[in-house]
């Protein structure tokens, strides 16, 4: 997650620093990767408007332009090919100094005289886009200092955020744990519902409520499709890594950064018969925004119309049904999808979206009414319309439910060390959006509809502890009772083995102990692996019930390489189920056993495993394998 400091102060304002607000979101468990300036280190850059261009006499290229940045009209010579007439543009000034220690002097083009520079957004360290000028408002002030005009004395921090925390991927939600941590009020903009002015609706269907137990949409008709995205949510945009895209795209892009609800906003043009949420169909494509034709998966869940899909829902958009230029009507849809039906989905197409990121994570199911009054509030303030009633299909039973948990004050003092009084407890439970009643020895909590992984009395403990401060947790050394174990005769510690395996020129070998389930079949065709519910890969799909596979895969990597002296082992778990209790039976621990090793060591069955009961259903194993020189 990316953000504007200066942004988040709108929300929430305590009186520290920016290097203080990224030490405590990394202490309270949201490490901060970077606190980077949102513009390069300049000075003498102001607003200017061109007042003429006209080309170079000796150059088919470069135009000569007359420029009003304040006082007397410069002559500046620009290769730009955006530049024209009327354009208000960053304006370096005569003593400039741009970022790399580029100093503006008065110089000669071919020989015309040129006094200062036209900017692109690249040389003044705003973007990478160098493909022309950076045009600026019409409205701009001649001559106001572009760092005060585009406000540009900002830092952007960007938080690496733990899987648990979707909560967090929006600005509402990073300016509420900054609330928590400095005690102060969050004040985010008002989202006051939009009354409806005219009566327009589309039909929704939601053809798999289990997947999507939420859906809600709105028409708006009249739509200024010329319209131009503000330069304030522009900035803003740029801030947390979004590129422009037009008002729509950009209102819909603005309130994923702001609220952390996906949306997505179809030409109603395009549309026919109504909405439906559905799985896929044998045989169906879709053509995505991206241009990247896919064949869908009966298990996906599509966005779609009588005719045919429109979106990869919760991932991404089709290119068929999105907003162009010439749209001037929209359908805008907000949804909650179930997260664990949207986990992997995204990875499985080759795909990586902001909307699959934060629904795979959770989404507050209570947030879409929200999501969509304030988008619609934006989208008529920019593009203007007029707005249609709320469409809303909702399964209510096939939302998620939210258990109070029992909070016990000793178990408090017994995981943290210490017991911090009720009101302390209380009000940082009360302040991280937690209904709280005390009780006899505790408390009964019930966690906001935003936390998706506050589910167990640990996980309490550990917002009191995060919150209260880590650092401030006494620290004391453990005590533990030590008993002399005994070390039979009979059996070689696995130490002893791996050091001997050293000795002798072999390498230790760590491999997945995901496989590939064509080579486990190859290599234990009587075992039926265990699959992986959400595998990395689909070579990397099913646990091993073997440790073969790893070396064999090590062993051909090596070989591929011209290495042919290899001496490698393992040791580490495997896993299959269990007949009637026991481990498989295999005749040896999988392994190409030297002569001096059987001599030294009698084998041993693999269903006698290194230190585990039995009745698991993984164990461990040694694996021995060379080749090349005698051992």
């Amino acid at each position: 997650m990316k953000f504007s400091e200066q942004w988040l102060r709108e929300w929430v304002n305590p009186p520290v620093t920016a290097a203080e607000l990224a030490e405590q979101l990394t202490m309270a468990g949201l490490e901060v990767d970077s606190v980077t300036p949102v513009a390069g280190d300049f000075s003498g850059v102001v607003v200017g408007e061109v007042l003429s261009a006209e080309p170079h006499p000796d150059a088919d290229k470069l135009r000569v332009c007359k420029v009003n940045a304040g006082a007397e009209p410069l002559q500046i010579v620009c290769g730009a090919p955006n530049v024209s007439v009327g354009m208000k543009v960053s304006t370096a000034l005569i003593g400039a100094l741009l970022p790399g220690d580029f100093k503006i002097k008065k110089s000669k083009l071919r020989g015309v005289e040129s006094s200062g520079m036209l900017c692109s957004a690249r040389e003044l360290g705003l973007s990478e886009d160098a493909a022309g000028l950076m045009a600026l408002p019409a409205d701009a002030p001649v001559g106001t200092d572009i760092r005060a005009y585009l406000g540009l004395n900002d830092t952007c921090i960007e938080v690496d955020l733990t899987p648990n925390r979707g909560d967090c991927l929006g600005m509402a939600g990073i300016a509420r744990e900054i609330g928590v941590l400095n005690r102060c009020a969050v004040a985010g903009p008002g989202m006051d519902p939009v009354p409806a002015t005219i009566k327009d609706t589309f039909p929704v269907r939601v053809s798999a409520p289990e997947d999507c137990p939420r859906y809600l949409g709105r028409v708006i008709r009249g739509i200024d499709p010329s319209a131009a995205t503000p330069l304030w949510m522009q900035e803003k945009l740029r801030r947390g890594g979004i590129r422009s895209l037009g008002p729509v795209v950009d209102v819909t892009n603005y309130v994923l950064l702001e609220l952390g609800q996906p949306m997505h906003a179809f030409d109603l043009a395009t549309l026919s018969g109504g909405i439906e949420v559905r799985h896929a169909r044998a045989g169906e494509q879709l053509t995505l925004l991206d241009e990247k034709v896919i064949e869908l998966d009966t298990g996906s869940l599509l966005i779609a119309d009588a005719d045919k899909p429109l979106a990869l829902a919760g991932i991404m958009g089709g290119a068929g049904s999105g907003v162009s230029d010439c749209t001037d009507s929209l359908f805008l849809e907000c949804a909650f999808f179930t997260p664990a039906r949207i986990a992997g989905r995204a990875r499985h197409y080759g795909l990586h979206t902001d909307s699959s990121h934060r629904f795979e994570r959770g989404v507050d199911y209570l947030l879409q009414h929200r999501a969509l009054e304030r988008a619609t509030a934006l989208l008529l303030a920019l593009v203007g319309g007029q707005a249609g009633p709320v469409i809303e299909v909702t399964s209510e039973t096939q939302l998620p439910r939210v258990a109070p948990i029992h909070l016990r004050a000793a178990r408090l003092q017994r995981l943290l060390g210490l017991r911090p009084d009720d009101a302390t407890v209380e009000d940082i439970l009360t302040r991280l959006g937690m209904d709280v009643q005390a009780g006899e020895g505790g408390w009964q909590v019930t966690p906001p509809t935003f936390r998706f992984d506050v589910t167990l009395e640990a996980d309490l403990i550990e917002e009191i502890g995060r919150v209260y401060g880590y650092n401030r947790l006494p620290s004391s050394a453990f005590q533990a009772a030590l008993v002399m174990r005994p070390a039979p005769e009979d059996r070689v510690p696995l130490r002893r083995l791996r050091d001997l395996l050293v000795n002798r020129g072999y390498q230790e070998a760590v491999t997945y102990s995901f496989v590939d389930p064509e080579i486990q079949g190859l290599v234990t065709p009587d075992l039926v692996p265990v699959p992986l519910a959400n595998p990395i890969s689909s070579e990397l799909s099913v646990m091993r019930t073997s440790l073969w596979q790893g070396l064999l895969r090590t062993l051909q990597h090596n070989l591929n390489r011209q290495q042919r002296r290899v001496r490698i082992f393992e040791h580490g778990l495997k896993a299959a189920p269990l007949v009637s209790g026991r481990f498989p039976v295999s005749p040896r621990c999988a392994g190409i056993w030297p002569s001096w090793w059987t001599r030294r060591f009698p084998p041993w069955p693999c269903r006698r495993p290194f230190g585990k009961p039995a009745g698991t259903s993984s164990w461990n194993s040694l694996c021995l394998m060379y080749i090349g020189a005698k051992a």
